[in-house]
């Protein structure tokens, strides 16, 4: 395995929890454990197939538990770690800016 280096601390987070999803996945698990069919409700827009390789990205890196019940039907349960719950803490100040700006940032023609 190649270890990384990093030019910054910012580019570290984007590393661990880059892309699209995956910031949207560990904010639908801030308020506890979910299953895997109300992640994806929550997670709107994302198909099965890109959860499933987002949830073990984020659970390779630490940021999210698995839980497997031994139960009739299986129950299987991710929620947030130590580690996640502080990603999620620093990405809540740019969630908000988020919202504050959100009708500028929408009329931004992006390609």
């Amino acid at each position: 395995m190649t270890q990384r280096n990093f030019t910054s601390g910012l580019d570290a987070a984007v590393a661990v929890m880059g892309g699209k999803w995956k910031g949207l996945i560990l904010f639908a698990l801030q308020d506890g454990p979910l299953r895997f069919g109300e992640l994806r409700r929550t997670v709107g827009g994302i198909s099965e197939r890109m959860l499933i390789l987002q949830l073990k990205e984020l659970q390779t890196a630490g940021l999210l538990h698995r839980e497997v019940y031994q139960q009739i039907p299986p129950k299987v349960e991710y929620s947030l770690t130590d580690f996640g719950r502080s990603l999620n803490d620093a990405l809540a100040p740019l969630g908000e800016w988020g919202e504050d700006n959100m009708e500028r940032i929408e009329s931004i023609p992006f390609e």
